[in-house]
């Protein structure tokens, strides 16, 4: 399923760089003059998301790309996807240029496609929440004794848990019991008040919301902040660009990532303004869910040597105990996109 919205607008190129580069008068100089006009002139940029937390931080953007007035300099098309597998196979095929997907899938992206896709920035982080309606759960530590309800068996959040189980040294005194999907766990929560789960926004906020026994005392982000090396973070999504796409249209790339960097801060600063865009497009079902939810949704926008910092060591994580969830191997420094 997905969502599309465009703007149609027009930008003329910079007078002053033509005139400059004209000055030249070599052939060099006028094959310099066509290659500048042609990266200033405005394109249609297909971006693709997904829905949760990975969209949030677009939604000021996307309402500003639908108006003719925005004064943006090229045109956006945005597609909201309810699963990766919908946007891999559009980002390889071309048909997406620019995509907000899990952290580990943008690692996948790069080996099988050999180094054709490079990583933007990191556009949320964690947003995994150890939630109870044990009022003796506090610390990440006291979850040892216990048996954990949790989704994501063989993918990255048994492989988070597992790490931070290790740090804090209690791997072997807590039992993760993996469900299908999230409603399995909030069912096993209201079935047993002593029961500890592990669950994402948006999910959190809306199990908090239906059952007041609930709370959720910790937040694994923190957990890993705690225990982190080397600038590492824990991360739900990455934005991941096409290399043809940048090298051809690097202002874009550019005015893309500034106007995300925006969208982010603003959703952020003023969830109950948001929170209805966020149910227009059709990424939360709820307006008081999404306004509650926001807070706890990691929106970001992490570029350059932050960047890669927080994803290499996520990824080193992941590919510890599982290769194949980043595509066989970590990426190369070229992965990296510098701005």
């Amino acid at each position: 399923m997905s969502k599309k919205l465009t703007r149609r607008g027009f930008v003329a190129a910079s007078l002053a760089c033509v005139l400059a580069l004209a000055g030249c008068g070599s052939a060099n100089s006028q094959a310099a003059n066509q290659a500048a006009t042609t990266a200033a002139d405005p394109t249609e940029v297909h971006v693709a998301s997904l829905k949760g937390p990975t969209s949030i931080g677009l939604v000021s953007f996307m309402d500003k790309a639908a108006n003719d007035d925005s004064g943006l300099a090229n045109t956006y098309d945005f597609s909201i996807s309810a699963a990766a597998d919908e946007i891999v196979p559009k980002v390889i095929s071309g048909d997406v240029d620019i995509a907000l997907v899990p952290a580990n899938v943008a690692s996948v992206l790069y080996n099988k496609t050999d180094g054709a896709v490079q990583a933007l920035d990191v556009n949320t982080l964690g947003v995994l929440n150890v939630v109870t309606g044990d009022a003796s759960v506090q610390s990440f530590s006291d979850l040892a004794g216990r048996t954990v309800y949790l989704t994501g068996k063989g993918a990255s959040p048994e492989y988070v848990m597992n790490y931070l189980l290790d740090k804090a040294g209690i791997a072997d005194q807590v039992t993760l019991e993996f469900k299908s999907e999230a409603a399995e766990v909030v069912s096993a929560l209201a079935a047993d008040p002593s029961a500890v789960g592990i669950l994402p926004e948006p999910y959190k906020t809306a199990a908090l919301a239906k059952n007041a026994s609930l709370t959720s005392p910790i937040n694994l982000t923190d957990v890993w902040d705690q225990y982190a090396e080397d600038g590492s973070r824990l991360l739900t999504g990455v934005t991941v660009v096409r290399r043809d796409f940048a090298e051809q249209h690097p202002e874009a790339v550019r005015e893309f990532v500034e106007q995300q960097q925006a969208s982010v801060e603003a959703v952020s600063a003023d969830p109950a303004t948001y929170a209805q865009s966020v149910v227009d497009h059709g990424i939360i079902d709820a307006a008081p869910v999404a306004e509650k939810a926001i807070p706890g949704c990691g929106l970001t926008c992490l570029t350059g040597d932050e960047m890669k910092s927080a994803l290499s060591g996520y990824l080193g994580v992941l590919a510890s105990s599982d290769a194949s969830s980043v595509g066989g191997k970590l990426p190369g420094d070229d992965f990296y996109y510098a701005l």
